[in-house]
């Protein structure tokens, strides 16, 4: 099928006005349709983190659904989490990594090691902490070589978003997956807003 887009941003992405997905986020307009990702990232990958089935009481019982939590990354500085909700697993994983596009934003990596100082784009510039929930994750620059030291969740998140080494410290309820990606997530986001 051929995609129509409805937004402006969509049109100005098939009209080839915007190129590559740093003058998308920079444009300012809101990402509402993930064909635009697709366009402009077409090497993108997912992974599910998570599938779990969840329950509602209505008046003629309970209903229940499956809830997705997906990643979505290019390991190239862009990664985005998204959850869908359905009733059965496929729906769910669609809308999990449709909603996870649509979500999408730019880590900003760097060498901020004092023990390598290589200068080449492998860690967080800084240490950076992200919150979500009762789930605190702090990210710390490490070493060329060091590798990802973090629990699976976080691991996923941060492999996705490009960034080869960092040493990471965690706090709260880590088993909720959610949370502890959404805040493995927030800390990776708080890298673009760069310490004066």
């Amino acid at each position: 099928m051929e995609w129509i887009p409805k937004t402006r941003l969509g049109k100005l992405v098939v009209d080839g006005k915007i190129k590559t997905m740093d003058d998308a986020l920079a444009s300012g307009l809101p990402i509402k349709e993930p064909e635009i990702i697709d366009v402009l990232l077409p090497e993108l990958e997912e992974d599910i983190l998570e599938i779990s089935m969840v329950q509602r009481v209505t008046d003629s019982g309970r209903r229940t659904k499956f809830r997705v939590t997906a990643v979505v990354g290019n390991r190239n500085g862009y990664v985005g989490i998204g959850v869908g909700k359905a009733s059965q697993v496929a729906p769910a994983i669609q809308k999990a990594v449709e909603n996870a596009k649509i979500n999408i934003f730019r880590v900003e990596r760097g060498c901020g090691s004092w023990e390598c100082g290589c200068g080449s784009s492998h860690s967080v510039p800084f240490k950076v902490s992200g919150e979500c929930g009762s789930v605190k994750v702090t990210l710390i620059p490490g070493p060329k070589g060091l590798g990802i030291v973090a629990a699976d969740i976080a691991k996923k998140v941060i492999e996705l978003a490009g960034v080869k080494d960092v040493w990471s410290v965690t706090s709260g309820e880590t088993r909720t997956t959610l949370n502890f990606a959404l805040a493995t997530f927030d800390a990776l986001k708080k890298t673009c807003f760069m310490r004066r």
